[in-house]
């Protein structure tokens, strides 16, 4: 009676351990998460503040977004490769380190130092963007949504705040640009301290029989198109966080309000990052959810270009549920279209090379037609068309097949 009593204390005991290691991993992601895009969305609220300290032009402006995003599409094929010798889970902890040292430099004295730092903090940042969608992947196979949703809302959260405090923090609370960008250094430093636990309790499982191999996954038809679905929405989405602000400054809107109105833009974004994920995972296929995607962004963009300024924010909130739609599908299609969670990170990798490339040239892009022809005009006819192709290969991305499907 005894033995058995002790026999079931101890299968208790690991039960309630294994519990705990699985919430202390769902922390671990969720900090992670919410360091990825708070170093990107503070900077485009204190462009103004950045250039005229800086003497920066609209161009070189618009290199601060676009030089993280080539430093993604430079590093984001090596990731899987990099977890696969290492391990997961040290790979994870030296790419979070990496962005809280990135983020304090960028906040230095210097144009040297701004777009040093902010190349380091791009390749950290690009490390954990490929390998978390693979990591969901292999530890929650029955709740890939709900994970995805976690990670995309807790990501988006952060992001959105950023955006609405970076100029009452710069100008009213008297930080400045400087200590307004290296606040979110704090952010990047929990997410490190909650990730050191998984060090020896992670372990990788990213190999499966049947997995498609690299070079095969360049030469998958479906594959591209998830990839360019990637880059579309990328492009969109910091195109937007770079120059909305400034666009409505130039309308004669307030830097704090063009801010709180980016803030909501990402704070529209959020119920869709949790609950599309989920609505995507129950479906056979995912168009009806690329065709809302793309009307939003039409009704956003098409507003914000000939629509009224006192809707602004109806057209900011229609942009931001597009936005929202859109990255939490391209999250689900790395698990849907893929077989293991090798594949996943495959995906992820190539998705976010190629796809990155594609976003990088957006905001210097936008900032360059700007400059040439003194208008807004053909910068958002740019996005529009952007929308357009987006959904072309959303509806191919979307459709129920496998990466390694020869049909």
């Amino acid at each position: 009676m005894k033995a058995s009593q002790r026999e079931g204390s101890i299968q208790n005991r690991d039960l309630t351990d294994s519990k705990y290691d699985r919430w202390l991993l769902v922390l671990g992601i969720v900090f992670i998460a919410a360091a990825l895009r708070a170093p990107f969305t503070s900077v485009g609220p204190l462009i103004q503040m950045i250039q005229d300290d800086l003497g920066l032009s609209n161009t070189l402006a618009g290199a601060i977004t676009t030089l993280p995003l080539l430093a993604f599409a430079i590093l984001s094929p090596f990731a899987p490769k990099l977890a696969r010798r290492f391990g997961l889970a040290n790979v994870l902890l030296i790419a979070m380190v990496m962005l809280a040292m990135g983020i304090l430099i960028r906040s230095g004295s210097g144009v040297g130092l701004l777009f040093t730092g902010t190349a380091i903090l791009g390749l950290s940042i690009a490390v954990c963007n490929v390998l978390l969608p693979g990591l969901i992947k292999g530890k929650f196979p029955h709740k890939i949504g709900l994970m995805t949703g976690v990670y995309t809302v807790s990501m988006n959260l952060c992001a959105a705040v950023a955006s609405g405090i970076s100029v009452p923090l710069a100008s009213n609370a008297g930080f400045g640009w400087r200590g307004t960008l290296a606040i979110w250094f704090m952010i990047a430093a929990l997410a490190t301290l909650f990730w050191i636990p998984q060090m020896r309790k992670l372990d990788q499982g990213t190999g499966a029989k049947g997995s498609v191999s690299s070079g095969n996954m360049w030469r998958s038809s479906l594959a591209w198109k998830v990839t360019i679905f990637m880059g579309l929405q990328s492009l969109l989405y910091y195109v937007f966080i770079a120059w909305f602000s400034v666009l409505l400054g130039e309308r004669g809107m307030s830097s704090s309000h063009a801010g709180w109105l980016l803030s909501l833009m990402q704070m529209a974004q959020l119920p869709f990052t949790f609950f599309v994920p989920l609505w995507a995972g129950r479906m056979k296929n995912q168009r009806i959810l690329v065709i809302i995607t793309a009307a939003l962004y039409f009704i956003g963009i098409g507003g914000i270009w000939l629509g009224s300024s006192a809707l602004m924010a109806v057209w900011a909130i229609c942009f931001g549920i597009a936005g929202g739609f859109a990255f939490g599908l391209v999250m689900m299609f790395f698990s849907l279209r893929t077989r293991s969670t090798q594949e996943a990170a495959e995906l992820s990798g190539m998705a976010q090379s190629v796809g990155y490339v594609l976003a990088a040239m957006g905001p210097a892009l936008f900032g360059w037609l700007h400059d040439a022809t003194n208008s807004w005009t053909m910068p958002l006819i740019l996005l529009l068309g952007a929308s357009v192709l987006l959904l072309v290969v959303g509806l191919g991305a979307g459709s129920d097949r496998y990466v390694g499907d020869r049909r």
